[in-house]
């Protein structure tokens, strides 16, 4: 379970930018300076069937534009498959350090012996940032975490980007140099932002460089709290974006048994959670105010294609 300060329980939108002088994201893009551009984002595609299917949903009735892919999962091969047949999509990987379920879970893409500071002694992924600082080298990670990747290509992904499932990349500076190398080494843009490496108590001036790709906000719900809940906490978050690049990070997936099942016992991100954010994310009044909010979608693919970001 991720446990954050209640000043992020709401949204990671602070602003960055590195270098003073120089085009913006939205200039260098070929938008004008005043730009609202956003990636309308779905994580954790390949956690279960009902995840698999209302992803798929959303991203087809739109505005859900990009989404990625869990590959040790146990419901990675569903998605892989769709992935394969839809080269089109814009699906990348989030990367899988952690397994925050009690009663459902998954371990390594690599034998457990070739990473044991990754596993618990069941041999599952270990299930909080706490016990995988305290047992994984950045070797290790490095490792897990290319064969995430590797394993992701083999099977026909047109992979476009990739993240990090619970920020776990960001918790020591040696997997977060790890998960950059990556980028670089496959020709995919990361989700890169200061915040994410604050929050866990480290200096974004020392760890970002002149040339990484970093969005300027990033946006998601951490509980909800809020007066009028998940919904009208989208609502504000919509229309108060900012000029810049925006990610806004959702979790869609339909309210029934099987979800239930894999969330036992949660709120925050359980079934509940989740089949709001389906709800809102294709419903008509998203549609709607992201027209008055002038607000423009862009996708991962289309960054990689725009900055020249070599694919291998």
């Amino acid at each position: 379970m991720i446990c954050l300060p209640l000043t992020l329980m709401f949204s990671l939108a602070i602003p960055f930018a590195l270098g003073a002088q120089g085009a913006s994201i939205q200039q260098k893009l070929g938008y004008p300076e005043d730009a609202k551009l956003l990636i309308l984002h779905a994580d954790d595609l390949g956690v279960s069937h009902a995840q698999n299917t209302c992803n798929i949903r959303a991203l087809e009735k739109g505005p859900v534009n990009s989404a990625s892919i869990m590959v040790p999962c146990p419901w990675f091969a569903e998605i892989a498959a769709y992935a394969r047949e839809h080269p089109e999509m814009d699906f990348g990987l989030h990367l899988t350090l952690n397994n925050e379920w009690p009663y459902y879970n998954w371990g390594p893409v690599l034998p457990y012996s070739e990473v044991p500071g990754l596993v618990t002694p069941q041999g599952f992924l270990t299930p909080d940032w706490d016990s995988l600082k305290e047992r994984a080298g950045g070797e290790e990670v490095e490792r897990e975490l290319r064969a995430q990747i590797e394993r992701a290509l083999d099977l026909g992904i047109n992979v476009t980007h990739l993240d990090s499932h619970m920020f776990s990349v960001f918790v020591k500076p040696e997997y977060l140099a790890a998960y950059k190398k990556l980028g670089k080494e496959f020709g995919l843009p990361v989700l890169l932002s200061p915040n994410l490496i604050s929050m866990q108590g480290m200096d974004p001036d020392e760890l970002l460089e002149e040339d990484d790709l970093v969005a300027d906000y990033v946006h998601m719900a951490y509980n909800n709290k809020n007066e009028g809940g998940l919904s009208q906490f989208y609502r504000e978050t919509l229309r108060s974006l900012e000029p810049g690049l925006n990610v806004l990070l959702i979790h869609p997936a339909v309210d029934n048994e099987e979800m239930q099942a894999v969330a036992a016992g949660r709120i925050d991100f359980g079934a509940a959670w989740r089949q709001e954010d389906l709800d809102f994310f294709t419903s008509g009044e998203c549609e709607q105010i992201l027209k008055e909010e002038l607000i423009i979608l862009v996708t991962w693919r289309e960054i990689g294609e725009k900055l020249a970001i070599t694919k291998k």
